[in-house]
């Protein structure tokens, strides 16, 4: 049984916050925790569809609601490279630079840098899908 100690998660997972899910694991079972995150990644895979599509539509507001969405997920879980990207998408979408602290009034702009966060957050969640797949296997 490999422990979370031992295992490697790299930067694109918050260890603090990961633990904190499985902490609310019962003892060595891993099944609440595990529900949770292949929840979520099968939640972020029907989100990275609809955002594909509202790019497709050059729909900001519908981007930036599901920028927003997919972060507070990702945060709760501690996947904090797929929340970065998110939470730009979301500050995109609503005609900000990356960090929401000024006007980007370029929606052209604002389409490319939400297409460029789009394609870092699949590649964030790639990572996290075979870490997890890989810490639950071995769990």
């Amino acid at each position: 049984m490999s422990e979370e100690g031992d295992f490697e998660f790299g930067d694109n997972v918050d260890k603090a916050a990961f633990e904190q899910i499985l902490d609310m694991d019962e003892e060595e079972e891993r099944e609440f925790s595990k529900s949770i995150v292949f929840g979520f990644l099968e939640q972020a895979e029907q989100t990275f569809s609809k955002m594909d599509a509202a790019m497709k539509d050059k729909n900001l507001e519908e981007l930036s609601s599901l920028g927003h969405f997919l972060k507070g997920s990702s945060a709760t879980l501690g996947f904090t490279k797929v929340k970065d990207e998110c939470e730009k998408i979301q500050h995109y979408g609503h005609k900000k630079n990356e960090t929401g602290e000024s006007d980007e009034p370029d929606e052209e702009k604002c389409l490319r840098l939400i297409g460029e966060s789009i394609a870092e957050a699949k590649r964030a969640y790639e990572v996290v899908n075979g870490l997890m797949k890989q810490f639950y296997a071995d769990a």
